[in-house]
């Protein structure tokens, strides 16, 4: 079994890490650059970044997060939020992040994905996907506009397309299970990972560190991602990665 990753995601909203439940209610948890630099030091094997900002202010204030984060950092770093065009991925990459990821940009524009991939090579995109089921077409839907507006993209061949563009890698995030800690959504993640070989890191759900063996247990995904568990230290990184050693997954171990 390939060895599996432990992924903190900062939202950054205006220069500050905010967190919220069901993609509402946000709190300020504190500076990026402070708690990017613990995790690292805590035993993430990368980090992920949104910016949720939707300013031109916030969005500066973002490129001068990832160029001082780069210099702490010995982990990659994958950048998403407000990317909107290749100037702007290209800005984020120079800026010292390691890749990006595109949600809503990738669904408003989907050549943007052929774009990415050919420019800086597969490895540097991977595609997030707000997913979320809807009982009377009894399917999952992609959600866009940080999980306010639902599109009519049925989420299992939205994956299949941008695998084909030329994306390295997926993000799913859970919305019915995002922010609720009660484990992942191994229904949806299980679907997703048999539609592709792309790797899969897996939002929205995590509760406990036994959450995460179970994750890696009951399903194929490369990764498990969280924020609220590490971000209030209910659970650390080191407490997940010798929980799943115990059970039979390997874990990174720096």
């Amino acid at each position: 079994m390939i060895k599996k990753r432990i992924i903190p995601c900062l939202d950054v909203k205006n220069g500050v890490v905010v967190k919220g439940i069901q993609f509402k209610g946000l709190r300020e948890i504190g500076d990026p650059v402070d708690l990017a630099k613990r995790y690292n030091l805590l035993g993430a094997d990368e980090l992920v970044f949104l910016d949720i900002s939707a300013t031109q202010t916030g969005n500066a204030l973002m490129l001068d997060v990832i160029r001082k984060t780069a210099k702490e950092l010995f982990i990659p770093m994958t950048i998403g939020g407000g990317l909107k065009s290749i100037e702007d991925i290209s800005a984020v990459l120079n800026a010292g992040a390691d890749k990006v990821s595109l949600n809503s940009a990738a669904l408003n524009n989907p050549q943007l994905i052929n774009e990415t991939s050919e420019k800086f090579g597969t490895q540097c995109i991977c595609i997030a996907i707000d997913a979320k089921w809807e009982e009377t077409e009894q399917d999952w839907f992609c959600y866009t506009h940080g999980g306010k507006e639902r599109t009519n993209i049925r989420t299992l061949d939205w994956i299949k397309e941008v695998e084909e563009r030329g994306a390295g890698e997926l993000l799913v995030t859970s919305m019915d299970y995002d922010g609720m800690q009660n484990g992942f959504d191994h229904r949806l993640l299980s679907k997703i990972q048999k539609e592709v070989s792309i790797p899969v890191i897996a939002s929205g759900g995590a509760g406990s560190a036994d959450d995460f063996v179970s994750l890696f247990l009951e399903t194929d995904v490369s990764a498990g991602l969280a924020a609220s568990i590490f971000h209030d230290e209910d659970v650390t990184i080191q407490e997940v990665k010798d929980l799943c050693d115990s059970k039979g997954v390997p874990m990174r171990h720096v």
